[in-house]
């Protein structure tokens, strides 16, 4: 320790067998890293026969076969010895590379992490060599070795030099296995013509195949091979496309920039049909250059224009995007899964708008018929006149009369025509005066709200010229008027345009309000009426009423001034007011944006009264205070000691959390960091609020339950963990086209599978992906369940194998159960009852939320907190 504490004074370089051991771990990091190693050395060799066989999911040994070239003797020294390859001379190389491996550290990193054997022979050789080789590359034992063309990589106990690596991979091999298939299968969709074989064997028992090719020639065969032939009945050719404009300009690329077959893609995707996708990514696979790599942007991309028409599922991708050499950097991390390419938005550029053009020929659409347009439209078999409408007969300012295509035109005329066919339908229906009847409801109130006050009330004189007033006093005129505006309204004119009045300005209006500040005329000054604080509101409140109608209604209160005697202007008289009312047709002026009534302007005498200033009285009283500096100090240190408090408390408090749904992780964390099951049933009962919640208290803190909440959560896990769905036989067994390795999954979870209801008969002679039918469904009362539930199952035990799971719709049918069960809102309980519901909270996994994802428990108060004063 004292050694390993003491500060190193020079700096010295590591000695090789360390760096080599360090540099290995880091090229080498999982079993598919590998296996992916092997199979590519094998594909570089040119070999079209790979086998790979697999003891005990790969933990004991890993095994890779091939037919290729072999090794010559000459280069059985550097086979395995760092940074030796025959891919790269120099670094220029690189930009022209084409093979998988060519740095040279695969094999090299393997034997610093396991035990290595290479069996080889060459296509000039007449007998094979078998070579072992120690944890530095060295050759320890070599001998001749009968074998044909070809080369045999034996990996045993890996990671057997790292040991928490190796414990850590033995506790996983289940997943470490099921993520080594999946990078396997991306090697089998893209070699065309090379035969891939994969095998486990557990034990001392038979050798299960895993995947399985036959040498097929194109893309999809291998597709079929790997995957079934069901999966390509739900996929769809990808159909290249140059990148529209509109989807060039979201990335910021120049249309006529674009370069020519930069980008070729081929591949297959899913369609976007309901329940043809995918539940999960798991069966997505992009190749540059037929190298399988992970482009996170191409990724996303992809399954978001997917989601655009099917957001509930992912899409099954084999795409293999070829690009110059020149133009991709594949030497970026050890496993060559990430590469960096040149115009990246631009291959993004074409793969949405090809996406998109693609899933848009598979919506459903409604295709409107050319000869539409000559056929009767709502009953109406007369002629429609040819008319366009003032919205389908003015171009835009983008797309000139010269330029607006034939199909454009006859669009605009098939909607005009649509729209007066409606008008005319409905004419015929209701009569000639259908439209005049048909007004607004509101413009009709108005109208005879208007009517009526017209006739009912006098009307002072007006002498006004005819062009200022236009038919101001004709009832008939102005039915005429609003009719007109009405019509206008419906063609989308409005009705009111800016600047426009309620009544008409006239000369005698105009005359009126031009006086001077001694004078007890209605308003004296138009900026002091329009800038008093009254005024101003007054203002306010008769432009909403402006908007809403074409009047006001009539009334007495008008805003008055008075002159100042002090000659500094006018200002309101107190107790007067700021709404002005005045009827229809009543000759008003405006000023500052008002509308005053000029007949009522003799009435205001009434309404003014003096103002008189009044010196203000102000009765003091003298009271003696009585203060004591120590009891001053005394206090002050007791307040100060009390923030002190709390200030301790709140740096130690454990929950600061707040109830609110956006802390609703912060809080679920809390209460799991702080809050043990067993400490539920120490927790004491305060009571029942609102007949729907418990309140608790552990030591010094409350805690509020929801008891609806808690009770559904505890019958949910108990319906989980014991209820066992019955199955209902099939009338003959049923096919269900599973891999090779979903059928091992379900193999080894058979148990899992029978408490959900399914059930399955094996047969170990079939081919892959015919070894499993089933037999069995499970059915509750109107719950009925397929193979998507099983594909689910399978999903989610390959990454928690022997873990007790149910499907969603199974968890959904008993949420639904418990829910119905359970103590609900509303009901009083007993001290009991909550103790029993409290405590069960202790017995479940997950007490935080029910299964809808409703809230059970908060934190509420710390009692320490709460300072008494």
């Amino acid at each position: 320790m004292e050694a390993c504490s003491a500060p190193a004074r020079v700096i010295k370089p590591i000695d090789r067998q360390s760096v080599h051991q360090i540099c290995s771990g880091q090229v080498v990091l999982s079993l598919s890293t590998a296996v992916k190693e092997l199979v590519e050395n094998s594909l570089d060799a040119g070999a079209t026969n790979i086998d790979i066989r697999l003891k005990e999911f790969g933990a004991d040994l890993i095994e890779v076969s091939d037919n290729g070239d072999g090794v010559e003797e000459k280069n059985f020294e550097g086979l395995t010895l760092k940074h030796y390859t025959s891919k790269l001379q120099d670094f220029s190389d690189l930009l022209h590379v084409e093979t998988f491996g060519f740095r040279g550290e695969a094999l090299s990193s393997l034997c610093a992490l396991s035990d290595l054997c290479v069996v080889t022979c060459h296509k000039t050789a007449k007998v094979g060599t078998r070579m072992v080789f120690d944890h530095n590359g060295c050759i320890s034992q070599k001998m001749p070795h009968p074998r044909q063309q070809g080369t045999t990589v034996n990996v045993q106990q890996l990671f057997c030099t790292l040991p928490v690596r190796h414990k850590e991979f033995l506790r996983n091999i289940k997943k470490e296995y099921n993520k080594m298939v999946q990078v396997l299968q991306a090697y089998c969709i893209i070699s065309t013509s090379i035969r891939i074989n994969c095998t486990n064997q557990v034990g001392q028992g038979k050798r299960n195949p895993v995947i399985c090719t036959s040498g097929c020639t194109t893309l999809k065969e291998n597709i079929s091979a790997v995957f079934g032939s069901k999966q390509l009945q739900n996929l769809v050719p990808f159909v290249q496309l140059r990148p529209s404009e509109a989807i060039c300009e979201d990335y910021g690329i120049n249309p006529a920039d674009i370069p020519e077959k930069l980008y070729r893609i081929a591949g297959f995707v899913s369609r976007c049909n309901h329940a043809v996708g995918r539940s999960s990514t798991d069966r997505q696979f992009f190749f540059i250059n037929q190298r399988p790599c992970d482009p996170a942007k191409v990724s996303k991309l992809v399954n978001e224009v997917y989601h655009m028409y099917n957001r509930h599922q992912y899409p099954f991708v084999a795409l293999n995007i070829c690009v110059d050499s020149e133009c991709v950097d594949v030497n970026v991390t050890p496993d060559k899964r990430q590469i960096l390419l040149q115009e990246e938005r631009l291959l993004l550029a074409i793969l949405k708008t090809s996406l998109i053009q693609m899933y848009d020929s598979d919506v459903n659409k409604l295709h409107v018929n050319e000869r539409f347009r000559q056929m009767p439209v709502l009953g109406i078999s007369e002629k429609v006149p040819q008319t366009i409408g003032p919205e389908c007969s003015i171009p835009t300012e983008r797309e000139s009369p010269a330029v607006q295509s034939h199909s454009e035109k006859e669009k605009n005329l098939t909607i005009t025509r649509l729209r007066e066919a409606f008008s005319l339908h409905q004419s015929s229906l209701y009569g000639p005066n259908y439209s005049k009847q048909q007004n607004s409801p509101v413009q009709s109130k108005l109208h005879s709200f208007l009517t009526n006050c017209k006739l009912s009330s006098p009307r002072p004189d007006c002498n006004t010229e005819p062009r200022d007033c236009p038919a101001s006093g004709n009832p008939k005129q102005m039915e005429k008027d609003s009719r007109n505006s009405e019509s206008d309204t419906d063609s989308g004119k409005g009705s009111t345009t800016p600047g426009s009045t309620l009544g008409c300005n006239t000369p005698e209006a105009n005359a009126s309000s031009k006086s001077t500040n001694g004078s007890d005329s209605v308003v004296s000054s138009p900026e002091a009426l329009h800038n008093s604080p009254e005024a101003r509101k007054g203002d306010e409140e008769l432009k909403t009423g402006m908007i809403g109608c074409d009047f006001l209604v009539p009334g007495v209160a008008v805003l008055t001034e008075e002159a100042d005697p002090t000659g500094n202007g006018n200002r309101p008289l107190p107790g007067s007011h700021s709404h002005i009312y005045v009827a229809q047709g009543v000759k008003r002026t405006k000023v500052g944006g008002l509308c005053l009534d000029v007949g009522l302007s003799s009435s205001l005498g009434a309404f003014k009264t003096p103002e008189i200033d009044r010196p203000v009285e102000m009765n003091k009283k003298i009271v003696k205070l009585h203060f004591s500096m120590s009891l001053l100090a005394e206090r002050m240190k007791m307040v100060s000691e009390q923030q002190a408090r709390r200030e301790e408390a709140q740096r130690y408090r454990r929950f600061r959390a707040r109830i609110s749904p956006r802390d609703n992780q912060a809080a679920e964390d809390e209460l799991r960091k702080e809050i043990s099951k067993d400490r539920f049933a120490s927790m004491e009962i305060i009571g029942q609020f609102n007949l729907g919640f418990i309140i608790t208290k552990l030591e010094s803190d409350l805690f509020i339950v929801d008891q609806h909440a808690t009770d559904e959560k505890y019958n949910f896990e108990m319906l989980q963990q014991h209820t066992l769905l019955q199955g209902q036989k099939l009338i003959a067994p049923q096919n269900l086209h599973l891999t090779a390795v979903n059928e091992t999954v379900l193999v080894e979870n058979m148990d899992i599978f029978r408490k959900n209801g399914f059930d399955f008969i094996i047969d170990e002679q079939a081919p892959p992906t015919d070894r499993v039918k089933l037999v069995s469904l499970p059915m509750s009362k109107n719950w009925t369940f397929g193979a998507q539930d099983i594909e689910e199952l399978i999903f989610m035990l390959s990454d928690s194998p022997g873990v007790m799971c149910r499907p969603s719709r199974v968890r959904q049918m008993f949420a639904s159960r418990a829910c119905r069960k359970s103590v609900m809102i509303g009901t009083a309980l007993q001290i009991s009852e909550m103790k029993k519901l409290v405590t069960h909270m202790g017995e479940i996994e997950h007490p935080w939320n029910c299964p809808h994802g409703r809230p059970t428990m908060r934190h509420l108060a710390n009692l320490d907190m709460i300072s008494v004063e």
